[in-house]
């Protein structure tokens, strides 16, 4: 004689409780939610001028021109400049024009790793600011 309980069946006695799975998936999925809000992504500001076609004022004060080839040369004053040497040409230049603004003339081609470098050496000479200028085919 088999031992069973009344009432149940083998197929009744054989299945899982899917319950707690389930609460467990539902936590994991509102921690997801409530984690994945607070992500930041990281990025550079960029300074770019509105396009105007006006020439400036003659009073107005000298800026730093800076220029960045499509080959990731640096220029400044008509010579290549080194990328090591890019902050203290700034910091000279500054030195002549206390006021002035530091403008890059980056061809779209060049890498952004050239310009964060000239930005990042205008910023450590004490540049006022810091203007993109985007060119095609410098």
């Amino acid at each position: 004689m088999s031992r069973r309980k009344k009432g149940r069946s083998s197929d009744e006695a054989s299945e899982i409780d899917l319950t707690p799975m389930l609460d467990v998936v539902f936590i994991m999925l509102i921690f997801f939610i409530v984690t994945a809000s607070f992500v930041k992504e990281i990025g550079i500001d960029v300074n770019i001028p509105e396009k105007n076609d006006t020439p400036p004022p003659p009073d107005a004060p000298q800026n730093i021109l800076v220029r960045i080839s499509a080959d990731n040369q640096i220029w400044m004053d008509n010579r290549r400049v080194d990328e090591v040497a890019v902050r203290s040409n700034i910091e000279r230049m500054r030195a002549e024009l206390p006021k002035a603004a530091v403008i890059i003339s980056a061809d779209i081609k060049a890498n952004t790793g050239a310009y964060v470098l000239v930005a990042d050496a205008a910023r450590e000479a004490g540049a006022p600011s810091v203007v993109l200028i985007p060119k095609s085919g410098t």
